[in-house]
């Protein structure tokens, strides 16, 4: 990182929300202004197309990845590339690694929650036959069955900052929580959290799984037929992580075979999902278009002016990538 003249940061911002963010980072500049009274930030470019930058004149770039993919390798003078998405394959996939990339995290818990608990709740209360019943005709009065989520156990694959925001809801529920990790490390609030090695364990032990992890070369079909196989049949697998994870073919014979119930989906390895895939038919599997936990450009804005700080008095900053091992 350049550490000359880093009072003044010349930012250029690349987004299909680039005049929000930039007004979200004006506004609150404004209301911290003492905290930022000795740095300056310098909006010298802001487009929502890539034909619209000048490459040459790209020191601190605050970037939707995909964007940002198709110029980064052109910009010689680029020391900080500040991500608005928490992913960053389009990046990390490329040669260039002269500079910092930074990721957008801390921001999504909240809205995972919401979205990880409102299908879970659904089905363990199993508000789609209901529904039914009261649609038919006659209308049906009948105690359709339910599973409560009290006393399950819910596996999460990718237990980091997101995943662990879904622990104290689940504990509120009176549920039990698993986890799986890379190291393997104990997390707070969870019963074990295992190493991929130990993901059949992981699976069995679980009664609903959700998939957060990152998108590395080691987590291409961690959801495989093999950890399926360890489901129960009344078990949902929730993908709000990379559709890369997910094997495709084993979902759905594990989905036809019974070994789990439903599949929430709202990641996939195209987007948009193909409008011919087997997934939009299959009665057991719940589309949703990677809305899971979407970023305000407050969100943005906040991230990225708590590491300008740090960049401006040379520290390290928040949520930096290692991009040997893509995450």
């Amino acid at each position: 990182m350049k550490t000359s003249d880093l009072s003044t940061i010349a930012l250029t911002i690349l987004s299909d929300e680039a005049p929000e963010i930039k007004q979200a980072i004006t506004t609150q500049l404004n209301h911290q202004a003492a905290k930022f009274a000795d740095v300056s930030i310098d909006v010298v470019q802001c487009a929502m197309s890539v034909t619209n930058i000048d490459v040459n004149n790209v020191s601190v770039l605050l970037a939707d990845p995909d964007l940002a993919a198709s110029i980064i390798e052109k910009c010689p003078s680029l020391t900080w590339c500040q991500s608005t998405w928490a992913g960053n394959t389009p990046l990390l996939q490329l040669n260039k690694k002269d500079y910092v990339l930074t990721g957008l995290k801390g921001v999504f818990g909240k809205l995972m929650r919401e979205y990880v608990f409102a299908y879970l709740l659904q089905h363990a209360r199993n508000i789609p036959t209901f529904e039914a019943n009261q649609l038919a005709s006659p209308p049906k009065w009948e105690a359709s069955s339910r599973l409560p989520l009290n006393g399950q156990t819910l596996g999460i694959l990718g237990i980091g900052s997101i995943g662990q925001a879904l622990i104290p809801v689940a504990k509120a529920f009176g549920m039990h929580v698993v986890g799986l990790s890379r190291s393997g490390s104990h997390v707070e609030g969870t019963d074990k959290v295992y190493t991929p090695d130990e993901i059949a364990d992981f699976a069995k032990r679980a009664d609903h799984v959700v998939n957060l992890m990152p998108d590395t070369p080691n987590t291409q079909n961690m959801v495989s037929y093999d950890l399926l196989n360890q489901l129960k049949p009344h078990s949902i697998f929730i993908n709000a992580g990379r559709g890369s994870a997910v094997d495709e073919d084993a979902l759905i014979k594990s989905l036809d075979e019974g070994k789990l119930a439903h599949a929430v989906l709202d990641v996939f390895r195209q987007e948009p999902l193909p409008a011919g895939h087997a997934f939009w038919t299959h009665p057991n599997i719940s589309i949703t278009a990677h809305t899971a936990a979407e970023s305000a450009p407050s969100d943005i804005a906040d991230v990225f002016l708590n590491n300008a700080l740090r960049y401006a008095t040379n520290k390290p900053l928040n949520y930096a990538f290692n991009f040997e091992q893509g995450y």
